[in-house]
């Protein structure tokens, strides 16, 4: 493991003008949460972390506190957040600041049951037990909008510019922000594939080059912190949320995996005609479409998400796979003699920024390789939307609706015990504490209110 000169780095920081570092997690609602440190402390933090309260893994999205879970259900108590100075970056955007990734560990510095990185971490050491690597990638989707246009969360924000989907005059307006954007994205060490103005209204589509899963999820988060401080900069502000209102298409942050042995990408298609990866990576498909249902309560886990997930927005309702299909949640994505046998991989379309990254991207390795393993068929493509089908045409193709409540989130989530072995019984209970906080706090409130309320969470 490569070591970082925390005291070196210090010294190096304050000399270049940094006055801080900002040490980031995500809780159990993809929130990111965070601590900034002195950077003339940032070699005793780097040792010894800095406080932080147990019960951030019982905040609900609503910054309210759910003490439901027995294992956290009083106030007291404390954990150490410890930076993972391997992905430091001196933020371009902010250039006061530093900012690095951080885990949560016991006040001994023991592993702590509730921290969501080593869940990722746990998962990728168990694929390269198997001689596996896997490679993941996030595409992100995200609304501009007028940053003094709203008052308050209820208040309706007014998109940053309005003009043809996918038109190279859309961005116009956001010209200088998308400059700036891409050239502090490069800074901050994340390499982007494509940028593009999406369908939604003021709706961006960034997507990051793949890399090693736990460089992902850091990835991930700092380009949050990258996209929202362009944003300020310019007047305007980013709403990730997985709707931005009730009507309109939403913000998925689709996660593309490819798995890899001795150099060789597993979900290469095995040949013309079939279109389909070969017999080890079918399985790493297969394992992905058995545990779906069970894998949207991680990926896509709030009240919002559910609501996203409708027939025919290219938004992924039902559980099945396709080639290429865009209607399906899990998309195989074939090589080709012009982009070569290793651009295959899988695109995971049920997600969005209310998924903790660290767990929704462990949750999927764990069904990956678990399907791998077993050598589960994922059956045959379906290359439309089976949301125009009949009931009796999805039942004789296997096609179910994915969960549309919290209840059959939770159902789905508790029946799995691949997937809860991988949070383990501390993670999940605290996990479904918080899953239940919020639908109670959803319960009597219109689409409308609850879109409102969580524009601005991510």
């Amino acid at each position: 493991m490569e070591m970082v000169d925390a005291a070196a780095l210090a010294l190096d920081l304050a000399a270049g003008g940094v006055a801080g570092v900002t040490i980031t997690w995500a809780d159990n609602n993809g929130i990111p949460r965070s601590r900034t440190v002195p950077v003339a402390s940032l070699p005793q933090v780097a040792q010894r972390g800095v406080g932080v309260s147990t019960l951030f893994a019982v905040f609900d999205t609503h910054d309210n506190i759910t003490y439901a879970y027995e294992g956290l259900s009083t106030p007291a108590g404390d954990v150490r957040l410890v930076p993972d100075l391997r992905g430091f970056t001196r933020l371009s955007g902010q250039p006061a600041l530093a900012w690095a990734p951080g885990r949560l560990v016991s006040v001994d510095g023991s592993p702590w049951a509730y921290d969501p990185r080593s869940v990722l971490e746990a998962q990728v050491q168990a694929a390269a037990a198997e001689g596996l690597q896997i490679k993941a990638g996030y595409e992100m989707e995200f609304v501009l909008t007028a940053g003094d246009a709203d008052v308050g969360d209820i208040a309706q924000p007014q998109p940053a510019y309005r003009a043809p989907a996918y038109s190279p005059h859309a961005l116009l307006a956001v010209d200088e922000f998308i400059g700036d954007l891409l050239t502090d994205l490069a800074a901050n060490g994340v390499p982007v594939n494509q940028l593009h103005a999406e369908y939604g209204p003021a709706q961006v589509e960034l997507s990051i080059v793949a890399s090693d899963p736990i460089t992902a999820a850091d990835r991930q988060l700092l380009t949050r912190q990258t996209i929202h401080a362009a944003a300020r900069t310019h007047g305007l502000r980013a709403c990730f949320a997985p709707l931005f209102t009730a009507a309109d298409v939403g913000n998925g942050w689709h996660v593309h995996t490819s798995v890899w042995r001795d150099g060789r990408n597993l979900l290469a298609s095995s040949g013309a005609p079939t279109d389909r990866p070969s017999p080890e990576g079918a399985g790493w498909l297969g394992g992905l479409l058995r545990d779906l249902r069970a894998l949207a309560a991680i990926t896509a886990p709030s009240v919002p998400s559910l609501a996203r997930l409708r027939p025919g927005y290219f938004s992924s309702a039902y559980q099945f796979w396709g080639v290429e299909n865009r209607e399906a949640p899990l998309r195989y994505v074939v090589g080709s003699e012009l982009l070569g046998a290793d651009h295959a991989n899988v695109e995971l379309k049920v997600s969005d920024a209310s998924a903790n990254p660290y767990l929704a991207m462990g949750a999927l390795i764990a069904a990956g390789l678990a399907g791998l393993h077993d050598g589960v068929d994922p059956g045959e493509p379906i290359q439309a939307d089976p949301g125009g089908w009949s009931e009796r045409d999805r039942a004789a193709r296997g096609v179910v609706r994915l969960p549309t409540t919290p209840a059959e989130q939770e159902e789905a989530l508790t029946a799995n015990k691949r997937l809860t072995a991988v949070l383990g019984d501390q993670l999940l209970g605290a996990f479904l504490a918080v899953r239940r906080s919020d639908a109670a706090w959803a319960a009597d409130r219109s689409l409308d209110d609850i879109v409102a309320a969580h524009r601005w969470r991510y």
